[in-house]
């Protein structure tokens, strides 16, 4: 991808990578928990090889201009309001839109609330806000598999356990999917003072309102995959429920929770077929 560069809004700066042809279509890739848009650059390439525009921002408490102290900040609606003010940025009325993990959260809430921003969208492995909601009240795998969001939202006591020891727990996430080359990067990005707490934040201000997104009205695509430590198949299986629109639901059978990583063509694929919607 290219080299970083900036993005004002809302007195905040993000670093942005872009790639691709100016007149190419534009597609938004939104990283998740605990990467950054460095996570995008094998599918970054892909698309770009296809004549894609690829905007890919270091997301809200990623980005060393972008990172408001508070929980209070780190709301869906400012989420999802970054990524409205980049496409203004950008002069983009809409454009495809890619989400994985926690981008893929903001990625459906946007869809949701402002399907007139967004051609198409592609989540990857988190599903529908209110199917994961579903699921993490009636099925017993997906509480236990989210068991870990309790120690995320405990001040301190995260930072403390995700960054000791050279940041140990924090890189055996990531093994063996992700390349150490990448891995370090995420790790020097939230080893700087408060970038830890600001990613966080995005699970402190998480609230148990996920039932109330509305469904879904602009062609979709979700791709889960059944090696996947934090997503059980319940909520996955569920997702296309809540999407009014046409709907493909993508199994990677064996690749774990990083998918952009581990399986970039398989998204480049979605994202092409979407791209005659």
């Amino acid at each position: 991808m290219a080299d970083i560069g900036p993005a004002a809004y809302d007195e905040l700066t993000f670093d942005v990578r872009v790639a691709g042809p100016r007149n190419g279509t534009p597609v938004v890739l939104l990283h998740g928990f605990p990467q950054t848009s460095r996570s995008w650059t094998p599918v970054a390439r892909l698309l770009v090889d296809r004549g894609f525009r690829v905007i890919a921002p270091d997301q809200r408490g990623y980005s060393p201009g972008a990172r408001p102290a508070g929980p209070e900040h780190y709301t869906m609606p400012s989420l999802t309001g970054d990524v409205l003010g980049l496409l203004d940025e950008f002069e983009l009325d809409r454009a495809h839109l890619v989400g994985h993990d926690w981008g893929a959260a903001v990625a459906w809430h946007l869809a949701a609330h402002h399907p007139d921003r967004i051609s198409t969208l592609t989540a990857l492995s988190l599903p529908h806000l209110a199917a994961y909601g579903w699921a993490l009240r009636e099925d017993a795998e997906q509480r236990e598999r989210a068991s870990y969001i309790r120690v995320y939202r405990e001040e301190g006591k995260a930072e403390d356990l995700l960054l000791a020891d050279g940041a140990r727990r924090l890189r055996e996430m990531f093994a063996p999917s992700v390349g150490s080359d990448a891995v370090d990067h995420y790790v020097a990005t939230l080893s700087a003072p408060g970038a830890m707490t600001a990613a966080l934040n995005w699970y402190r201000a998480m609230t148990r309102d996920l039932d109330s997104t509305p469904s879904i009205r602009v062609p979709t695509t979700y791709i889960w995959s059944t090696g996947d430590m934090a997503i059980a198949r319940a909520g996955a299986e569920r997702c296309g429920e809540f999407v009014d629109a046409d709907y493909e639901f993508v199994v990677l059978p064996g690749v774990s929770h990083w998918i952009p990583e581990e399986a970039p063509v398989d998204v480049v694929h979605a994202v092409e077929r979407r791209r005659a919607d």
